[in-house]
């Protein structure tokens, strides 16, 4: 089975967040997906099939499978536009969170995503202990959003994994206003739930950051940037109840992998 390997929001390979991508006639098994997912060892791997005018998008991690990833969304994006789709200007996914429109324009993949509800929680000792710091503020959905004081504390970070995972939401996310003008805000996002103590370039945690640093700032449009050891920038527009996430992405590999008969 071909087998495809896009690193994420970034122009460059090494950096950025690797995804597989899988693209299939039919399916396969839900263990076998596990399974390459666990072999790839990646933070996510995507599996793909086309049915009628758009394509059904499955995300496993090495744990599990999981209903929204934004980075594995484009590196899929990434591979259907330029291996399967080469006159398509978008692409439409069916997935367990809903349909998700992509488009291409120029080196930028634009991936119409949900945004997220902010509710605003109290700040507790706990996320003082997991951290090191104490959050100024602190929001709730599917991602539990922490604001620190500057992008230098962001950086910095040295969190307990054992401290996090006694924390709410799938993914931990911490940031702060960036102190660059390249960019609005800085993150990084910590995933001991899914098996991942740092995620590198996280999409979908964007549609979290992006409501909040837009209506802080004032902004319909931001330049993010996540700190990770691989980094990655992201570009977020708020439309509505929406988030269009956009971002680059480059091929490291194309292979076979033999997954038996």
């Amino acid at each position: 089975m071909k087998q495809y390997i896009v690193d994420a929001f970034t122009d460059k390979i090494f950096c950025g967040n690797q995804a597989a991508v899988c693209v299939m006639d039919s399916w396969i098994s839900d263990p076998l997906m596990q399974n390459i997912a666990k072999e790839n060892n990646f933070s996510e791997t995507a599996f793909a099939v086309k049915e009628a005018d758009l394509y059904h998008l499955r995300w496993f991690t090495p744990a599990a499978e999981i209903d929204f990833c934004g980075h594995a969304t484009l590196g899929t994006s990434f591979v259907l536009f330029n291996f399967y789709e080469k006159d398509a200007d978008k692409i439409t996914f069916k997935t367990q969170v809903g349909t998700l429109t992509v488009e291409k324009q120029g080196d930028l993949y634009r991936m119409d995503f949900p945004a997220y509800r902010l509710k605003k929680i109290e700040v507790t000792d706990k996320m003082e202990e997991a951290l090191g710091v104490r959050p100024l503020e602190a929001y709730i959905d599917r991602d539990l959003l922490l604001v620190l004081k500057s992008a230098d504390e962001v950086r910095n970070l040295s969190p307990s994994q054992n401290k996090l995972k006694e924390l709410e939401g799938l993914c931990i996310v911490v940031t702060a206003p960036s102190d660059s003008p390249e960019y609005d805000s800085v993150s990084r996002v910590f995933c001991p739930e899914l098996g991942l103590m740092e995620d590198p370039v996280t999409g979908s945690s964007h549609c979290m950051i992006a409501p909040y640093w837009c209506d802080r700032l004032g902004k319909e449009k931001l330049v993010c940037y996540q700190a990770s050891e691989r980094s990655g920038v992201l570009y977020a527009e708020q439309k509505g109840g929406r988030i269009i996430i956009s971002g680059k992405a480059v091929l490291f590999s194309e292979a076979e992998i033999f997954i038996g008969k």
